[in-house]
């Protein structure tokens, strides 16, 4: 097994970038779901509710999140000084309110009040303690800092629906390529290179599946997410996916191989 591809996703919910290696750091892949959108009651935004937001294109240059807003133009992201309590999920975090002019161009977009945010290196989110004992942060990512995803799993749904969708839709951060289709719901841990990932939770999916990345748009017939939920269906919810968490730091990058422990 290898690494066929990688992504981030600077800004929650915005659109990822696929990258040809990233760095690992305490938070899970350095410069991952760092930033987020928020309403006016200071509450988590995603494509749930906005689906549009598939549309806004992110990218990092020299450590630093740009996006990209249709009609409105690109902007850096820059956090400032104001602090504000934030919540994603269950979580109240610490965090800095993001620059006027990106998070009123977004406003406009969405057509709603929304501000962005950015988690501080002081900011601390626990990750689930019902799943990991150890007292270990994760970014704004929905509960862990590591979505792992087969590439052989993706290929056996795109068999059984109309139209095929892309891997995109399931926002991974690493894509497994040479193992059987399904065989991730069996791993433990994975080695690859010096850096070990504890595969902790089977990864429930949503209605954001639905959303097709390009046109922001969600699927009328709730493709792929309803032919998932005919076989996927288990105690956890739909399952594509599983979430793990780093035992250590360091750099992955594209082919790099992958072995069981």
């Amino acid at each position: 097994m290898n690494i066929e591809a990688l992504y981030l996703y600077p800004v929650k919910s915005l659109a990822g970038i696929s990258v040809d290696a990233f760095e690992i750091d305490d938070f899970g892949p350095r410069g991952d779901r760092r930033w987020m959108i928020v309403d006016s009651d200071r509450q988590f935004v995603t494509q749930r509710s906005n689906p549009e937001l598939s549309r806004v294109k992110t990218r990092l240059e020299e450590g630093q999140a740009l996006i990209t807003i249709p009609g409105e133009g690109s902007f850096r992201l820059v956090p400032g000084k104001e602090q504000v309590q934030v919540r994603v999920w269950q979580d109240w975090v610490p965090a800095a309110y993001g620059s006027d002019g990106a998070s009123a161009a977004l406003s406009r977009f969405c057509g709603a009040e929304l501000r962005l945010v950015y988690m501080t290196d002081d900011s601390f989110r626990r990750v689930d303690e019902q799943r990991v004992t150890e007292y270990r942060r994760v970014s704004f990512a929905d509960g862990f800092p590591f979505l792992v995803v087969n590439r052989a799993s993706l290929d056996e749904l795109n068999q059984r629906l109309e139209s095929a969708v892309d891997m995109l839709r399931f926002r991974p951060n690493v894509v497994v390529s040479g193992a059987e289709a399904w065989a991730e719901d069996h791993w433990e841990s994975l080695q690859i290179g010096s850096i070990t990932l504890d595969l902790v939770k089977p990864c429930s999916r949503c209605v954001m599946t639905t959303v097709d990345p390009d046109t922001g748009r969600k699927a009328p017939d709730l493709q792929p997410l309803r032919t998932l939920g005919s076989y996927r269906r288990s105690a956890e919810g739909v399952i594509f996916g599983m979430n793990g968490i780093h035992e250590n730091t360091g750099t992955i990058a594209l082919g790099d191989a992958i072995s069981l422990k």
